[in-house]
Order: structure tokens, then C-alpha cells, then sequence
């Protein structure tokens, strides 16, 4: 009997999905508040409304395949964007989505102006999830065990992700993990290792199912003009010491 393989859209549905989704809200609320500029992209999972805390006035959600939600479909190695014109571009899940993860951020870094943000959700394999995950791989071989994260893709790992932004010229300014809680799939577990998300957070960060980073566009060369607040020093009527001929010095206007 072949196995039932849910997608990830499939996969939000369930217990772990939710309790993920919840912390994923959470963080794009704190991240994404203060980024400030006029037009913002979400590319992929409509379950998460992850502009929602923003305030720039232009702000849409893209998908590959239609979806009620969606702004517009797109090929997200292919935004229908000129360079330099967008100010945030979110990317819950989108690397894990995509069919062309590397190309998709590179078309990231085409679209973001300079000082731009983007923000970028994934599962991380180094966690009791990763562990999980990788284990039923094995298993599913022998038809024994099915898998516990969705097959949404190849999931791309925090430090793979990290690299890829620093070859795009990204300075990594803040990131998260979350997500502590052992991969039960039942709510009544979830629930009752909630103590584990603070203690993990605290003594194994890097270790949560899920990171969330944020990543500066940086361009080499660009000097930011400062507004010149201070009107410039007139130095026309200045007084300029001369000496006379005998050594002395008087005070002489230009």
C-alpha cells in the first residue's frame, strides 16, 4: 500500500503545524514591524499573514500555484519585480517550496533596493524534528514509519541558508529559533511539554525546529548621504591675523 505523502499546506492543519504556525506569527510580528519603506512581498504560505504587522502601504502575497489569498502567482525564481524597487520581501517556507531554492534568493537579492530586508523561515534538520524527519527516512525505505515533517521540498539548514546570504552580499542582522517541544503529533502531548520551549530557548537555542533569520542587503561602494542639518560656516568675514612690517599682527577684514 503506497503511502500518503501530505504537502506542507496539508501539513499547517495538524497539531505540530499549528503550534509552529503560532511562533512563526509571533516572530514576524516583532521582526517585521519597524522595517519601514512603501512596498513588501510575502512569497508562499498563505496560512501565515505574515505582513500583517507592517504599515507599508503596498504589501502583497505571491504564490506559485492560485491561491484565494494570493495577490498573484509567480515563478518565485522569477518575480515580476525591476531591480531595486522592493523594500521587505518575506519568505516563510518559500526555499522549501520552490523547485529552485538558490535561484529564488538570488532573484531576491535582484528585486530588494539597497538596505533592504528580507526574511526567511525554514526547518532546521539539527533538531529533535530534523531528527525525527531523518530517521523516518530510513524507516520509510523498509515501509516501516512514515515520514513527520511534510515532503515539502529539500529543507534548507540554518547555516546553509546564512551562507547563501553572505555570498549575496546579506549582513545576518538577528536570528531566532523556536519550537522546543518534541515531535509528538497529538495536542494533548504538545501541550503538555510546553515547559520545554523557555528551557530550550535558554540552554539549547540552536536546537529549535524551526529559525527565523533576518539579512540586510548590503552594496559595496554606496555611501549614505546624511542630511546636512547645520547650515555651512561662512568664513568670508572672518578675521585674518596679518603681520605688518614690524613683526606686529593687527586684525584685517577680507
Amino acid at each position: 500500500m503506497a503511502e500518503q505523502i501530505i504537502g506542507l499546506h496539508e501539513w499547517m492543519t495538524t497539531p505540530p503545524g499549528a503550534y509552529l504556525l503560532a511562533w512563526e506569527r509571533a516572530q514576524m510580528a516583532a521582526v517585521v514591524a519597524n522595517v519601514f519603506g512603501f512596498h513588501a512581498l510575502q512569497l508562499g504560505l498563505p496560512e501565515l499573514d505574515a505582513l500583517a504587522a507592517n504599515r507599508m502601504p503596498h504589501r502583497w502575497l505571491a504564490t506559485e500555484t492560485p491561491h484565494d489569498k494570493a495577490a498573484f502567482v509567480s515563478d518565485f525564481a522569477a518575480l515580476p519585480f525591476p531591480a531595486n524597487s522592493l523594500d521587505l520581501v518575506v519568505l516563510p517556507h518559500a526555499l522549501e517550496l520552490t523547485a529552485d531554492p538558490h535561484t529564488a534568493l538570488n532573484e531576491v537579492a535582484r528585486v530588494l533596493v539597497p538596505e533592504g530586508r528580507v526574511v526567511i523561515c525554514g526547518f532546521n534538520p539539527l533538531s529533535l524534528w530534523g531528527f525525527r524527519q531523518q530517521r523516518a527516512h530510513l524507516y520509510r525505505r523498509l515501509s516501516m514509519n512514515r515520514l513527520f515533517l511534510p515532503q515539502a521540498g529539500e529543507f534548507i539548514g540554518y547555516r546553509r541558508c546564512r551562507d547563501w546570504l553572505r555570498l549575496l552580499s546579506f549582513e545576518i542582522e538577528a536570528e531566532h529559533f523556536g519550537c522546543y517541544r518534541p515531535a509528538f503529533s497529538s495536542a494533548p502531548w504538545l501541550q503538555r511539554s510546553a515547559w520545554l520551549d523557555p528551557v530550550g530557548a535558554r540552554w539549547w537555542p540552536f536546537l529549535g525546529a524551526v529559525y527565523c533569520l533576518v539579512a540586510v542587503k548590503r552594496v559595496r561602494g554606496m555611501t549614505l548621504l546624511n542630511p546636512a542639518w547645520k547650515p555651512a560656516r561662512i568664513l568670508a568675514n572672518a578675521p585674518v591675523s596679518i603681520a605688518n612690517s614690524s613683526g606686529a599682527s593687527k586684525s584685517e577684514y577680507f
